[in-house]
């Protein structure tokens, strides 16, 4: 079934915006990740170098000092017990080599690390759950789930700014056409930094173990035009949209525990235990990116959690038919 879903989810695409399906860490397509790419070029190419050394003299060792037909000698060769100057060759060389990798590597780790802001710059604060992403926009005032919205920096010179958090267990943000790993640590802040150079979605995930659900805690990066990405915002900081046809489902969430887990601005939905509800419906896909966010993905997910992402701590509320069909009606009304 995973197998089937996955396929599924990568075969969606949001209108106007090509999407990076294929996740290759040798086509980045920002800064951190163009750097991170030229250093593993790097390493690969004297560690190749250092193969075809290695692999050649030993090839060719084989080959000349095999034995011949028609030597019916039991003597063994001359044998060489020492040579100085092959003793400090491979001494020195490799001492050279990884003198020459600790480096070029320090200057890429500082120069992605240590890296000044830009004037415009667009922060975002990332936790992880298990086994979730919340999406925060402090200087926005609105919060989401499981993707990422930002701006091309080729269009708006503004450089997206990630601070890290976990509120459980160690977890690791990973958009390889973007940047390389940075862990989340509960009880730590760290820091990253990301600059998409063409819209697009990219595709991430966890990078670091941590629980059953680990390999399905999937996120997006939407990189999109600035105008794009302003209406995004502006969108995403409105209360949840009344629609009066779906009152009785409204009834129905409200009275269920749900409110205890989810915020739904607006309303008096302020749980902080699970994500954001306002817009649930504007986000390309469900429980982390599992499913594809439709209808029939949402009622299958609300009805029980744990058939199709066994382990998760959102559980079945047992709802017969008619409650189940008011509160997915209404969830389907937040967009």
């Amino acid at each position: 079934m995973i197998v089937n879903v996955w396929f599924a989810l990568l075969q969606t695409q949001t209108p106007g915006l090509p999407e990076h399906r294929v996740s290759d860490i040798f086509r980045p397509l920002a800064t951190p990740g163009t750097a991170e790419k030229n250093i593993a070029l790097l390493t690969l190419a004297i560690t190749g170098a250092i193969f075809i050394v290695v692999g050649g003299l030993i090839a060719f060792t084989i080959w000349r000092f095999r034995r011949k037909p028609d030597d019916n000698s039991r003597q063994e060769p001359a044998q060489v017990y020492g040579s100085n100057q092959i003793e400090v060759a491979w001494t020195v060389i490799p001492i050279l080599i990884v003198f020459v990798l600790i480096g070029v590597s320090a200057r890429v780790i500082a120069g992605v690390q240590n890296a000044s802001p830009p004037p415009s710059m667009l922060k975002v604060r990332l936790i992880g759950h298990q086994w979730w992403w919340e999406v925060q926009y402090p200087d926005y005032g609105f919060v989401t789930a499981n993707e990422i919205h930002v701006p091309i920096t080729s269009e708006s010179k503004t450089a997206t700014y990630l601070q890290l958090e976990s509120l459980d267990v160690i977890h690791s943000f990973w958009v390889p056409q973007l940047a390389g790993k940075t862990d989340l640590i509960p009880n730590r802040v760290n820091y990253m930094w990301i600059d998409p150079q063409e819209p697009g979605i990219y595709l991430g995930n966890c990078a670091e173990y941590c629980g059953t659900q680990h390999a399905n805690m999937l996120l997006r990066v939407v990189a999109e035009p600035k105008a794009d990405f302003g209406q995004w915002v502006a969108e995403e900081q409105k209360p949840a949209a009344t629609d009066g046809r779906v009152a009785e489902g409204k009834a129905a969430f409200e009275s269920l525990a749900c409110v205890n887990c989810h915020t739904v601005k607006g309303t008096p939905s302020i749980g902080k235990f699970g994500p954001d509800l306002t817009h649930l419906m504007s986000r390309q896909t469900l429980a982390s990116g599992v499913l594809t966010n439709t209808p029939q993905h949402l009622r299958a997910w609300v009805n029980d959690p744990q058939e199709i992402k066994p382990g998760c701590l959102m559980p079945s509320m047992k709802l017969t038919d008619r409650p189940l069909d008011q509160v997915v009606s209404y969830l389907e009304s937040l967009n």
